[in-house]
Parts: structure tokens; C-alpha cells; sequence
């Protein structure tokens, strides 16, 4: 059975895209997914392992890991599932803090630890790759608990890197702006836009080029990649 390579989040936008891409390329893909999409039908298509998977109920998080379990040895983990909730009033800000916390920290960290010995027992070196964001180090002012968990992720990268050497390199992938969501209006994206040097979307080739890079090397481990268009001299 030939090492896979688990992408968490793959119903749309960048987690799709790394599925579909890295599967072309070769590698036996494993997706989760937690809602069903039409474009999913064309990961299966191309070989994809899919299963869907809420990571917010523990019953289905315990029967994901079941059957990754299964599988003999593990390439790479890449933790894309995510979510994005804005800060609520008082009555809420406990739960949206939780649920930040359990999709960006709380199911990577479990997944690192269940599927160690997976990943140890690749051929070759095995990759742990986190993506975070540009507010990790930035903060937010609306989606503070969002941002919070973010870091989380982040420093958990540090922490895993320390503890998996050298069999496993753990890195992260800290984005900013990708790709705008079909209802932006134009004002919204000229401003977004304007926050970077390059002043364009990054497109989710920038991730499937960070992740290309960090799955080749021999060397790298314990770092953060920013893809960020330069928002931090702005």
C-alpha cells in the first residue's frame, strides 16, 4: 500500500484544488470533507480517497481516525480545514472561541498524534504541514478568536517539529489574500488589494507551489511560510 498523503477540507477552494492537483501529479490523496460538493465527484474521478467528516462531533472524528488507521504509512498530513467565524457578543464569544480553537488546533493536534507512527514508517521523509494565515502574527479585529486559534496552529508547528525530528519536518503555510469569493463587490476587492505590494490575488497555486517545495526538501522543518504579497511593509 503506497504512502498517502491525508489533505483535510477538500470540498472547495484551496483544499480542492491541492487534492485535485497532487493526485494528478501521482501521489494517493486521502480527503475529508464536511459537506458534499459537486465538485468532489471529480476528485473521485481522479482517485481520491474521500470521507466525510464533521470536525466539530467527536463520534465522527473518532471514526475518521478508525480508518485512517488503516493505512500503512503516511507522506503528509496537510491541515487545510478551516473556518471562519467573526467575534460575537458575550453570549457567544465562549462557543466561537471553542469551535475555533477545535477546527484550527484541538483536530490537527489529535491527527499529529494518531498517525505518528504513519508517518515515521514512510520510505523517506514525512511532512506535517499546517496551514495557518497572515493574522496569525497580525491579530484581527473582527475574527479575534479566529485569529487566536490561527497562532495556536502556528506555535503547534514549533511543538511537533521539536518532537518528530528527524523522521517527520513539520512546517507552516501562512497565506493572506488567495482568491475573493464570488459575491466581493468591487470596492471590497480594490481595498483588499491595495493592502499588498503586488496588489493581485495569489491564487491557490501559491499553496500547491509552498507544498511542492516543503515536501521535497531534506532539510526544512520548524518554519513558517508567508505567503502574503508583502502586507507586512505596507
Amino acid at each position: 500500500m503506497p504512502a498517502a498523503i491525508l489533505i483535510t477540507g477538500v470540498g472547495k477552494r484551496v483544499g480542492f484544488y491541492l487534492a485535485k492537483h497532487l493526485a494528478q501529479q501521482g501521489h494517493k490523496v486521502i480527503g475529508t470533507y464536511r459537506s458534499q460538493y459537486p465538485q468532489l465527484q471529480e476528485l473521485e474521478a481522479l482517485g481520491v480517497e474521500l470521507h466525510r467528516c464533521d470536525f466539530y462531533h467527536d463520534a465522527q472524528l473518532d471514526e475518521l481516525l478508525q480508518k485512517l488507521a488503516q493505512q500503512s504509512a503516511f507522506k503528509a498530513l496537510i491541515h487545510n480545514a478551516s473556518d471562519w467565524l467573526p467575534d460575537g457578543d458575550t453570549t457567544s464569544a465562549l462557543s466561537i472561541m471553542d469551535k475555533m480553537m477545535r477546527i484550527h488546533v484541538s483536530v490537527p493536534y489529535t491527527i499529529n498524534l494518531a498517525l505518528a507512527d504513519q508517518l515515521k514508517a514512510n520510505s523517506g521523509m514525512a511532512d506535517i504541514i499546517h496551514i495557518t494565515d497572515y493574522v496569525a502574527e497580525k491579530g484581527s479585529k473582527k475574527h479575534a478568536a479566529y485569529a487566536a486559534s490561527k497562532a495556536a496552529l502556528q506555535n503547534l508547528t514549533l511543538s511537533f517539529a521539536a518532537k518528530y525530528a528527524p523522521e517527520v519536518k513539520v512546517n507552516s503555510i501562512a497565506p493572506a489574500l488567495l482568491m475573493f469569493n464570488p459575491d466581493d463587490d468591487e470596492h471590497y476587492k480594490q481595498k483588499a488589494l491595495n493592502k499588498s505590494l503586488m496588489t493581485k490575488e495569489g491564487g491557490e497555486v501559491e499553496i500547491l507551489n509552498a507544498i511542492n517545495y516543503l515536501l521535497q526538501s531534506h532539510y526544512v522543518t520548524g518554519q513558517t511560510l508567508k505567503i502574503d504579497g508583502g502586507r507586512h511593509l505596507v
